[in-house]
């Protein structure tokens, strides 16, 4: 028989799910529409119909939003490019498969992606949506060695952690694209061509390493 108590707990948890998920929604929508520059978290809580004070309990920043937010788009793009990679016999064309659905979820707002990867890797180290985030990057690194991996027999740890070096450069040259708008480097180059090039690159490198 459930308590009064754990009944009271109850609606609490759903009143503060239902909370969050409006922030969420709110958050994701003024930034597609507006990008993040252009809002201000007073616009979130009015759309989302929650207190500015409240909102800072979900969330402590714009920045944290944008994180909470983008977090489910690399998520997103994560499980994608695994499926993708899946039918890929190449190693380098398999990485190239998980990277780039997020290069082109980037596409859709350049500017939010900019400031997502700035959050990403300068933000405040306690926040609790950026250690989500960093985790979503060691998901991907991770995937990227275990397909470099695959098969492989001999010194498995040894092997294994070559590869998450390939995996992490892999996503510096990702956030390296991904940035360009800001840093106004390489203009007019292919972004894609140059992701696929030196994945290649890195792919080889990590073959090369372990011959």
């Amino acid at each position: 028989m459930t308590t009064p108590e754990a009944a009271q707990d109850g609606r609490r948890l759903r009143t503060m799910r239902d909370k969050q998920a409006r922030i969420f929604e709110a958050a994701a929508a003024l930034f597609a529409e507006r990008g993040f520059d252009s809002v201000t978290t007073q616009q979130i809580s009015d759309r989302a119909d929650v207190a500015a004070g409240t909102l800072f309990r979900y969330a402590s920043s714009k920045g944290e939003l944008l994180l909470m937010v983008y977090n489910e788009e690399f998520r997103a793009a994560l499980e994608l490019g695994e499926q993708e990679s899946r039918n890929k016999r190449d190693a380098a064309q398999a990485v190239l498969a998980m990277v780039r659905p997020i290069l082109d979820a980037a596409d859709r707002r350049v500017e939010n992606t900019v400031a997502y990867q700035r959050e990403l890797l300068f933000g405040a180290p306690t926040e609790q949506y950026r250690a989500e985030g960093l985790a979503l990057v060691t998901r991907l690194e991770t995937m990227i060695a275990e397909r470099l991996t695959a098969g492989m027999s001999g010194d498995e740890k040894d092997l294994f952690a070559r590869a998450l070096l390939a995996g992490r450069s892999v996503f510096a040259v990702l956030h390296l694209i991904l940035a360009r708008p800001s840093t106004g480097a390489h203009p007019g180059r292919d972004a894609t061509g140059d992701l696929r090039d030196q994945i290649a690159q890195i792919v080889a490198g990590f073959f090369a390493s372990i011959e």
